[in-house]
């Protein structure tokens, strides 16, 4: 079998949106025997389990249903459909995203063509089921393709761009035991950039085949401390793996920088923006957090170049007090918020 799709769901089944990811998948244009779609349900509490069964009914063979009463978040699904997936190469998929239908048979030519093991193309974002493009994004760019040395690797390493929108040879995945961090949000931002250094060769497609459906509760429009705690968690299993397989001496200041912008930059600044009632102990925490493991990564030249102006002097403010900080941005928010009323 060349191709095995996992897609991990828990809790679609409203608006349609797992039935319309679910067609794009059995509408595929690749011979039935080709590939197989691995429904993961990740103990959904509405129907979609029923749903899943009705697919598996009507395309048996295509159609594969794995259940488990125990909620492990996606990182914990997309692993279990690791665990049987036969096919030569893998793709995931968000439950409430969807595909043209000639998405896998594209990508899977183009890695036929030119012997890559990692290939993948465009996206689209969108606010409503239609085929129509929206908003068309890059999800690679040019310089991180071709066959992958150390200078790739690292632009990778740095950008990975979204695991759902590539094919991955499987015997890649399987050889390095690779897999996903489970039970926490963001797993994708541990497995993305250390996934990356395992691949030989990255081609992509300059056309967005992946619709990626934009709504309000999505994981990424509605912060919480607990959601933060988790990015800061796959943060840390990044250093941890990236540590224990070798990598941290060889790529040092790209892991030092991305450990830095996922566990503080990006979880300090939206949680103070996002979250109603931040707490000092919780600023604390992550300063302390990313101290322990680079205590001098405001030296790093990555940091010094892609994180804002503004943000830095922020991050050196803090690095001088916890609660002057915490007071001074506390105020910017609500001179903010005062001339957004005028």
């Amino acid at each position: 079998m060349k191709l095995s799709i996992i897609v991990p769901v828990y809790n679609m089944a409203a608006e349609g949106k797992l039935k319309f990811c679910m067609d794009s998948l059995v509408g595929q244009t690749l011979p039935d025997h080709d590939y197989e779609i691995l429904a993961v349900d990740d103990a959904s509490t509405d129907n979609s389990l029923e749903i899943l069964r009705e697919y598996e009914r009507k395309y048996p063979g295509k159609v594969k249903v794995i259940h488990y009463p125990v909620n492990k978040r996606q990182g914990g699904a997309k692993n279990e459909g690791l665990k049987v997936a036969s096919g030569e190469w893998i793709g995931f998929i968000d439950s409430d995203d969807w595909v043209t239908p000639d998405y896998y048979e594209k990508l899977l030519k183009k890695a036929e063509e030119t012997g890559a093991d990692l290939v993948g193309c465009d996206y689209n974002l969108v606010t409503e089921h239609t085929f129509a493009v929206g908003k068309a994004v890059a999800n690679n760019s040019a310089d991180q393709t071709g066959v992958l040395d150390k200078e790739k690797h690292k632009k990778l390493l740095m950008r990975p761009g979204s695991m759902v929108i590539k094919i991955y040879r499987h015997r890649v995945i399987r050889d390095n035991h690779l897999d996903f961090p489970e039970g926490i949000f963001y797993e994708d931002n541990c497995a993305g950039p250390l996934w990356s250094l395992y691949f030989t060769h990255f081609e992509k497609i300059d056309e967005p085949m992946y619709y990626y459906y934009q709504h309000q509760v999505s994981t990424v429009h509605h912060i919480t401390e607990e959601k933060c705690r988790d990015r800061m968690r796959a943060a840390e299993l990044f250093y941890e793996e990236c540590r224990k397989r070798g990598f941290l001496e060889e790529y040092h200041a790209e892991i030092e920088y991305r450990f830095a912008e996922l566990y503080y930059v990006i979880t300090l600044f939206s949680y103070l923006s996002g979250v109603r009632h931040p707490r000092l102990g919780f600023v604390k925490e992550l300063r302390r957090g990313v101290e322990e493991c680079f205590p001098k990564f405001a030296d790093n030249p990555y940091y010094r170049e892609k994180t804002g102006a503004e943000e830095q002097k922020l991050i050196a403010l803090q690095a001088k007090t916890d609660l002057g900080f915490f007071w001074y941005y506390r105020l910017k928010q609500l001179i903010w918020k005062w001339k957004r009323r005028k």
